[in-house]
């Protein structure tokens, strides 16, 4: 008998699963608006032009080895990604503690991990969430638990059920909350709400986390994608940041991401630094260089920048694009409800309303590969597939 009898098979993952499906569908119809990956009008996947440049330059680079990095990444790579976060005089005054990690997964483990260090016990996140948060916090031995976000009626952000939600917490709990174009709903707070938000936590004394996994992508404009942080510094109050550029690089199989601990003073980050290359060490011992070493580049050379801030405008328009198309396209349907929230929902995803027996009508009779809580991504219409998804998000409605 197998050693391994004894253990159960798991489950296949929600959104990898569907990926799965949708590739083995021989249907020609069939269109994938599960993953979020951007994709082009065609329906491809794409390698930004700035990327594509970096990446040249850093293997032609003789001066390049593949040495370990340091545990934390390279000490010259901070400043850039720093400086898309805070302003330069909070850079300056040495408070933050940053840390390469493996994208926004890996950069929430570790800060999951360091929460328990603190001796966090709680974990507060929106409902509903991207799925794999709940599962990270709860493989740090962390309780979680939910606030209100979502309210189904408005398709738009239950503001005060969430207030409610914040004066509940207890002083030292975690609260995670999604910097810009929250997953899965596309719904963020005003900067009104976001002040209401920040002085909450200030008053309940908790210990906020930002996931902060799409700026830039999804107004096009890092400073506006980037309040939420910018706001949360100027309290004065003490956060994490989780930070990927699988979105907005592009550079999803790269895993490229970066923790950052804004705290009081200087020494505090020295010895917060000093804990999460404990972490990291024991995880995986240190980073990966190619996909920092990639972003680097871009951030330091200005004609690259520049370049990719076109194309975090080309990328967001195009998404803001297929958004008036779906909407138009069930509007004059007159599909029963109302739309008005897949245009007033921001970034990569749109929470359609759906139900769950109207999302297995779109899986399994058209062919519309979306996740189980009514999640598309907009990345996956295009000009040649919106129209049908309209149909088929009607006749689902319809129950026809």
């Amino acid at each position: 008998m197998s050693i391994f009898a004894s253990v159960p098979k798991a489950p296949a993952d929600p959104i990898l699963g569907l990926v799965g499906r949708f590739k083995a569908d021989t249907s020609e119809k069939k269109v994938n608006l599960s993953v979020g990956a951007y994709r082009t009008a065609e329906g491809k996947p794409w390698i930004l032009p700035s990327v594509a440049e970096a990446e040249k330059l850093v293997v032609l680079d003789t001066t390049q080895d593949k040495e370990y990095q340091p545990i934390d990444g390279k000490p010259e790579n901070k400043l850039p990604v720093q400086q898309l976060l805070f302003d330069q005089s909070v850079i300056d005054s040495g408070c933050i503690a940053t840390a390469q990690a493996l994208s926004g997964t890996g950069s929430l483990q570790v800060i999951a991990q360091f929460l328990k260090f603190m001796g966090v016990k709680k974990v507060w996140g929106p409902n509903p969430t991207w799925g794999n948060h709940p599962k990270i916090f709860a493989r740090a031995l962390l309780e979680y638990e939910t606030y209100p976000y979502w309210h189904q009626e408005s398709r738009g952000l239950d503001f005060a059920g969430m207030m409610a939600g914040i004066q509940k917490m207890q002083e030292g709990e975690c609260i995670l909350l999604h910097a810009v174009a929250h997953n899965p709903t596309g719904v963020d707070p005003t900067v009104a709400q976001w002040d209401e938000i920040v002085a909450a936590c200030r008053e309940r004394k908790l210990i906020p986390l930002l996931d902060n996994a799409y700026q830039g992508y999804a107004s096009g404009d890092l400073a506006k994608d980037g309040y939420a942080q910018r706001l949360f510094t100027s309290s004065g109050l003490e956060f994490f940041i989780a930070q990927s550029f699988a979105k907005n690089f592009g550079l999803y199989g790269e895993r490229i991401g970066y923790v950052h601990a804004k705290c009081a003073t200087k020494e505090a980050a020295e010895v917060v630094l000093s804990q999460l290359k404990i972490i990291i060490r024991q995880a995986y011992s240190s980073p990966p260089k190619h996909g920092a070493a990639i972003v680097n580049k871009v951030l330091t050379t200005p004609e690259l920048k520049d370049m990719w801030l076109k194309e975090l405008t080309l990328m967001s328009n195009r998404i803001s694009d297929m958004r008036v198309a779906l909407r138009q396209a069930i509007e004059a349907k007159g599909t029963p409800g109302t739309w008005n929230h897949v245009t007033d929902q921001i970034g990569m995803f749109t929470f359609t309303g759906l139900s769950k027996e109207q999302v297995v009508r779109m899986v399994e009779e058209f062919h519309i590969y979306m996740t189980a809580d009514g999640r598309i991504s907009m990345a996956g219409l295009n000009p040649s597939n919106v129209q049908y998804v309209a149909e088929c998000i009607d006749k689902a409605a319809r129950g026809v």
